[in-house]
C-alpha cells in the first residue's frame, strides 16, 4: 500500500522526521494552552492606616503566603501609613465611631483617648506576644509578598518613596491593581 498521493510531488511531502517534529511542536503547544498554573493568586486592597486596621491586610497575606499563594497587597490612601517605615511604628486606634470599643462614643470623643485607647491595644498586642507591624511586614516580604505602594497617593499625599520598607514597589498605578485583581483567585478591599 503506498502513502503517495498522486498529486502531490515528491519535493513537497514532509519526511517523517519532519512530521514527527511538527506533532511534537504541537503537542507543546497544546500541553502550554491546556495547562493550568498551580499556583493560586491573592489580592488585597488596603486603604486604612489605623493600629487595628493594619494588621488585617498583613496577617491575611503573611498566612496566604505560607499556603503558597501569590500574593500582592496594594495600599493606597491611608494605607500608605503601614508602609511608611516610621511612621508604621506609631499608627493609631481610633476611639470614636469604633462601636467595640469598651468606652462609649461620648467619652471616646475627649481629647486624648485616641491616645489611651492606641496605649490599650498596644498592650494587648505586647502582652499576647503578637508580631509587630515591621514584624508583619519583614516576614510578609521574606515570603515573597509583594506590597504595592498607590503611586497616585504618593504624589497627592506627598511622601517620599526612600521612607517606604525596603521592598515595597512603589509607582503602582490603579491600572496595575486592577489587572492583579482580574488574575487573583481571591480578591479583598481591606
Amino acid at each position: 500500500m503506498s502513502t503517495d498521493t498522486p498529486d502531490a510531488s515528491a519535493d513537497d511531502t514532509p519526511s517523517r522526521a519532519e512530521l514527527a517534529a511538527r506533532v511534537d511542536e504541537l503537542e507543546d503547544a497544546l500541553a502550554e494552552a491546556t495547562s493550568e498554573d498551580d499556583g493560586k493568586k491573592m489580592s488585597i486592597i488596603a486603604t486604612k492606616g489605623t493600629l487595628d486596621m493594619a494588621y488585617p491586610p498583613l496577617i491575611l497575606a503573611s498566612t496566604a503566603a505560607a499556603f503558597g499563594y501569590e500574593v500582592t497587597v496594594f495600599h493606597t490612601f491611608w494605607g500608605l501609613e503601614i508602609l511608611h517605615e516610621e511612621r508604621s511604628k506609631n499608627l493609631k486606634l481610633s476611639s470614636v465611631g469604633n462601636p467595640n470599643m469598651p468606652v462609649p462614643n461620648a467619652v471616646a470623643a475627649l481629647p486624648g483617648m485616641d491616645h489611651v485607647t492606641t496605649k490599650m491595644m498596644e498592650k494587648k498586642i505586647d502582652d499576647n506576644d503578637t508580631a509587630t507591624i515591621e514584624e508583619l511586614i519583614e516576614t510578609s516580604l521574606d515570603m515573597g509578598v509583594e506590597f504595592q505602594a498607590c503611586q497616585m497617593t504618593i504624589d497627592l499625599m506627598d511622601y517620599d518613596e526612600d521612607d517606604f520598607y525596603d521592598g515595597v514597589t512603589t509607582g503602582v498605578g490603579a491600572a496595575t491593581a486592577l489587572q492583579d485583581m482580574a488574575e487573583a483567585d481571591i480578591q479583598l478591599l481591606v
